[in-house]
């Protein structure tokens, strides 16, 4: 069942993205209005090009707008901030050092290690890492890799987390039980996440709402309302139905003759 409430957390109001290189110019981004709840789960999908990473860079204050602003509550969004938890698609980590390490540096990047190292243990038990604390990245799986970088951006108590494709790379069988457990540590924090995927499934089984985007330049289409409670069955009527509806819609909105999402 979801958990989300009427409370606005996230504005996102008439954004606008444009990149400059040398003579050319690309709109990557066109009028951009989106108002996210406290507790949602928010997938965003469409082509590849369409500016759904740089949507999810500039809530994190990674990146900047031409024109329009972002709000996290009434605070304008000006930088990057621990408040705002990000994933990448490739985790991100320090191959240099161990799995309890890379989450510590969470908490050493705000200068709070001493005082909060006793949570480390927390966040380790939370994403099954057990056991694994004093391996380095490159000795473990990518699975467990991208547990160790969204255990890294959870220790900081975000408000949001956003997560850029970070199952991308994954098998189906790490993959699904990654989901489960991005699904676990929502109910438990209440968390709000923005997950940007080619996944069709993904974002059916994990969301709330599914932004659909159009090709370069990339606005809002569509938003789709996923009105099934956790946990979902893949196979069931209502589940099945809605990917098809999904699919269809998605691709009148990517105007492609074989969208490349897999199901």
């Amino acid at each position: 069942m979801s958990t989300t409430n009427d409370e606005i957390i996230l504005k996102i109001e008439n954004v606008n993205r444009i990149y400059n290189d040398g003579d050319t110019e690309t709109e990557a981004l066109s009028d951009i209005n989106l108002e996210i709840k406290k507790g949602e789960f928010i997938s965003i999908i469409g082509a590849s090009g369409c500016g759904k990473t740089t949507l999810l860079r500039l809530i994190a204050g990674l990146d900047k707008p031409q024109s329009g602003d972002l709000y996290l509550y009434d605070e304008k969004i000006k930088g990057a901030d621990p408040k705002r938890g990000y994933v990448f698609q490739n985790g991100g980590l320090y191959e240099w050092l161990t799995v309890e390490q890379n989450i510590a540096a969470g908490l050493k990047a705000r200068h709070v290690y001493k005082k909060e190292k006793h949570r480390i243990p927390n966040y380790v038990e939370m994403m099954g890492l057990n056991g694994f604390e004093n391996v380095f990245i490159h000795q473990i799986s990518g699975g467990m890799a991208q547990r160790v970088a969204i255990a890294r951006s959870l220790i900081n108590n975000p408000e949001v987390l956003l997560l850029d494709e970070p199952m991308g790379a994954l098998d189906n069988f790490t993959r699904a039980a990654l989901q489960d457990k991005i699904l676990e540590i929502k109910a438990k924090k209440n968390i709000t996440m923005i997950l940007v995927t080619h996944d069709i499934d993904e974002a059916l089984y994990l969301s709330d709402r599914i932004i659909i985007m159009t090709p370069r330049p990339g606005k809002i289409s569509e938003i789709i309302d996923v009105k099934m409670n956790h946990p979902r069955n893949r196979n069931g009527v209502d589940y099945v139905e809605l990917r098809k509806k999904l699919l269809e819609k998605f691709h009148l909105a990517s105007e492609v003759k074989e969208p490349e999402y897999t199901i």
